[in-house]
């Protein structure tokens, strides 16, 4: 990916948990870091480890979603696979998710990301793209399902699939860039 975009100074929060989609969270993380962000994974515990559903990556958590608050935070990262499934049960990522859509900070989601996003009551009157099968539950949701490699909706960034990680993390990098920090 070619970028010039320095992001030094910007802090991004990832969301974890078990069987998440490998490069949908290598991806952007590792670009991310490329630009220079500081990135933090945020996991239901501190410390543990987590394991992509193919078996390509295993990350640890540098902090618990119970101690993280949006506000430390310049944008949110909900990468897709059977991840947010179990995300949505767990009341802290559904209000980081909540805090970041309601600040106006930029939450990038990816394949199954949008299920956190729709258990945070944040999608109503938004166009979105997702992993196809939750299509109806976007618009069960209110939202505006579109077919689309990237979609950008305000603060709201949004792919499908694996394949989309690199226009995905370009976004994120995009929208982070036209943020200033102190």
């Amino acid at each position: 990916m070619a970028t010039s975009a320095s992001l030094a100074g910007k802090r991004v929060a990832v969301l974890v948990e078990d069987e998440f989609e490998d490069r949908e969270l290598t991806g952007p993380l590792d670009a991310l870091r490329a630009a220079g962000a500081d990135v933090r994974i945020v996991g239901p515990t501190k410390g543990a480890s987590f394991r992509g559903k193919r078996g390509e990556a295993t990350v640890t958590s540098d902090m618990a979603a119970g101690q993280a608050r949006m506000q430390d935070f310049d944008a949110l990262v909900i990468p897709g696979g059977h991840a947010p499934d179990k995300m949505r049960l767990r009341h802290a990522m559904v209000d980081l998710a909540r805090d970041a859509m309601e600040a106006g900070k930029p939450v990038a989601a990816i394949c199954h990301g949008p299920q956190l996003l729709i258990s945070a009551n944040a999608l109503r009157g938004r166009t979105l793209t997702c992993w196809p099968s939750i299509a109806i539950d976007v618009k069960n949701a209110g939202g505006l399902y579109v077919d689309k490699p990237v979609v950008e909706d305000g603060n709201l960034i949004t792919s499908r699939k694996p394949d989309d990680v690199p226009l995905f993390s370009e976004a994120i990098i995009r929208a982070l860039s036209r943020i200033h920090v102190p």
